[in-house]
């Protein structure tokens, strides 16, 4: 166990379970790692993907450390925004949304990334002189669960690069500018050479446009989950992608920025989800160990069949016994099935890794439950930087009326 047992109980005794634990260390080592990577690039910008987690508190870290900021709703780039970013410092890839929002974005001034051509000629009639990077989809597939593996042709995200053609017409027609490129490939990257033959296709879209600032190579880089798991390769990413990266760039003969927006692979293994053992219950061929939250807190077991090592804090060198961990919640609600974890009481508090992505910010009040606390370690203080929920919250925007 790479965590600090003893201080996970001591945080669960001050602020209560259900609890998230983000350690500042864990996002400081994966973020220099990444830089380290490619220091062979002169100009290099890691944008935080904040959907992975938008906790404010974390939003002014990453700051801290001269990241810029990945986002992907108005309301992401207003929170980046109030967390210390400049605009420019923003860039906002939405899909899927209202014209009236990324109008809302140009307002704010951040750089904008649009995927759908419609889009792209709306925008280019309505500002033809604010700069837009178009997102292509490469149609690769470099690893992932099918539901976040999003650069396969029939994905609903980004340009196909079949349409380059209509793009390059469309921007001639209207004197749109394209300041950057930038490639979707979706997550959990373990393929590194089917990255970089996307990368390949970035390079020939990109030599076609000649005042870009920029190229994108988005992120979905993999963490271990388990600790013996596999993760990208950012190493020897870095050194293959940046030497092609100098390459390309000496013969386009202009200065640029490699970008990457990098979110799980920042914070999920920060992340410490620790709850307490409300029943353990035996049936005809299984034990239940029963804690005290469910999918409203930490969904993604249940819905990507995400693995999340599950280690007993209380009891660390009982004897292993199988468990299938499940929530409170009124349905299926399964953490982990047939789990090998030191023997577990009722009363003990259970510790969930790689609980920093997508957790938290894919939380919910189903069955009217409250959302948990949030805690950040740092510089060897724990800091409470989001209350826990009471019942004022669930109802505070409920309308009453006279029944």
């Amino acid at each position: 166990m790479n965590f600090d047992r003893e201080r996970l109980l001591g945080l669960t005794e001050t602020y209560g379970t259900p609890l998230y634990v983000y350690d500042a260390e864990v996002m400081n080592r994966q973020y220099n790692r990444m830089v380290k990577a490619f220091s062979s690039v002169k100009k290099l910008k890691l944008n935080y993907a904040c959907k992975a987690n938008t906790n404010l508190n974390i939003l002014k870290y990453f700051k801290s450390l001269g990241a810029g900021l990945d986002t992907v709703s108005i309301q992401e780039v207003m929170i980046g925004i109030k967390a210390g970013f400049e605009p420019d410092e923003i860039i906002y890839t939405p899909n899927g949304v209202s014209f009236e929002e990324i109008e809302m974005a140009a307002n704010l001034g951040v750089k904008i990334n649009i995927d759908n051509i419609s889009v792209l000629e709306h925008f280019g009639h309505e500002y033809p002189d604010y700069p837009v990077c178009v997102r292509i989809n490469p149609h690769i597939m470099a690893g992932g669960n099918s539901n976040i593996s999003v650069g396969h042709i029939d994905s609903k995200f980004g340009i196909s690069i079949h349409q380059m053609p209509l793009v390059k017409r469309l921007v001639e027609n209207t004197g749109l500018k394209i300041n950057g490129i930038h490639m979707h490939t979706g997550s959990d990257i373990l393929d590194i050479d089917v990255f970089l033959q996307g990368a390949e296709i970035l390079f020939e879209v990109a030599k076609d446009y000649h005042f870009l600032e920029y190229l994108d190579f988005g992120s979905g880089f993999k963490v271990p989950y388990k600790p013996d798991g596999d993760e990208t390769d950012i190493e020897y990413l870095g050194e293959k992608l940046g030497a092609r990266f100098n390459e390309f760039e000496a013969k386009y003969g202009k200065e640029l920025t490699l970008m990457f927006e990098p979110g799980k692979y920042l914070v999920s293994e920060s992340g410490y989800f620790l709850a307490s053992v409300n029943v353990v219950k035996q049936t005809t061929s299984t034990v239940f160990a029963g804690i005290d939250s469910g999918f409203n807190h930490l969904i993604r077991p249940m819905f990507y069949g995400a693995h999340h090592e599950i280690h007993n804090l209380s009891n660390p060198e009982g004897r292993f016994r199988y468990y299938t961990v499940v929530g409170y919640i009124c349905e299926t609600d399964t953490f982990g099935a047939n789990r090998k974890i030191n023997e577990i009481k009722e009363g003990d508090v259970l510790c969930f890794q790689n609980a920093g992505a997508y957790c938290y910010s894919m939380a919910s009040n189903y069955n009217s439950r409250f959302k948990p606390a949030e805690v950040l370690l740092l510089d060897g203080k724990d800091y409470l930087i989001r209350k826990r929920e009471d019942l004022e919250d669930i109802l505070k925007n409920v309308v009453e009326i006279s029944i």
